[in-house]
């Protein structure tokens, strides 16, 4: 299961990604950093042997939130929020959610816009969004945009060509020494295409991306943990919080995989992600639920 990852803080120096153990002393922070959690995947609704019990292990994840030592400004998920979009699904995640006792920030996932278009979505935490919910905001120097990949699927995620007039209209507003973060759903690199694992027009994004010195990218999808860094930008992939799926290529197709009770919660987590203000670097910190889990699993290398 080391695929997964567990434990893992990440940090970039020079472009270079360097880990280590979560647990580990990290360094005193300046009074201006601060940090956030993405959670991903939390799939409520779902509910088969993979794991009968999705709510569960969303309040484990809320639980080791509360417990982080300096709270987390804000949260991020980064989408399938639901199993199948029902209303008792989205109102069963909000009620686990509101006791984090943060403001959080969302885009869907492909199970929150299956069913209807994303209409019911869009009505819950969509206001104030563009187009299908993509939407930027700023928090202490540096600019997130949160992006909608997948509601023109085509094998693999799409953004759309409304999506990156938007998205090249929204940066140019920022300097190049401005960090960004995006985060969306779907991966936004090729992290293996044959299961439509990636987004078929990141490129033109990207393209728009080169100018700035730092950009950091946030995806769910997955359910696992899996790291990149291409030039200025640092790819990453987080577990879930409902159950995990095999790595590329390791089964015939993904989907949920089954693992035995007392591992499942050593294969699902969060990230919690710490911004350095005076190097503009991001130290992405990954755990998983298992109770006081400080092992060190290196994810995969792509």
């Amino acid at each position: 299961m080391a695929w997964a990852g567990t434990g893992l803080v990440w940090s970039l120096a020079g472009g270079v990604p360097v880990s280590r153990a979560f647990g580990s002393a990290m360094r005193q922070q300046k009074q201006e950093d601060f940090s956030f959690v993405q959670i991903s995947d939390s799939h409520i609704g779902f509910n088969k042997p993979a794991n009968a019990d999705v709510t569960g292990t969303l309040q484990t994840a809320v639980d080791k939130i509360l417990a982080i030592p300096r709270p987390p400004d804000f949260m991020i998920h980064t989408g399938d929020l639901t199993h199948s979009s029902k209303p008792a699904e989205f109102d069963t995640m909000d009620q686990v959610l509101t006791n984090a006792k943060r403001q959080i920030f969302y885009v869907p996932g492909e199970h929150d816009t299956s069913v209807d278009d994303g209409k019911s979505y869009l009505e819950r935490y969509g206001k104030g969004s563009s187009g299908n919910g993509w939407y930027s905001f700023d928090h202490k120097g540096v600019h997130f945009i949160g992006l909608v990949n997948v509601v023109q699927l085509e094998g693999m995620g799409k953004l759309g060509q409304a999506q990156l007039d938007w998205l090249k209209q929204d940066l140019t507003q920022q300097k190049n020494s401005t960090p960004i973060v995006l985060f969306a759903h779907i991966p936004l690199w090729a992290v293996y295409p044959t299961w439509g694992w990636g987004t078929s027009d990141s490129e033109q994004a990207f393209s728009l991306l080169k100018r700035f010195g730092s950009v950091t990218v946030l995806n769910g999808h997955i359910h696992q943990v899996m790291q990149k860094v291409e030039g200025n930008a640092t790819f990453h992939t987080a577990m879930s919080t409902a159950f995990p799926q095999p790595a590329p290529g390791a089964a015939p197709s993904p989907g949920p995989m089954k693992v035995p009770a007392e591992k499942l919660r050593g294969v699902l987590g969060i990230t919690d992600v710490h911004f350095i203000a005076q190097r503009h670097q991001l130290a992405v910190v990954d755990s998983t639920l298992a109770s006081g889990s400080e092992e060190s699993n290196s994810p995969s290398a792509v």
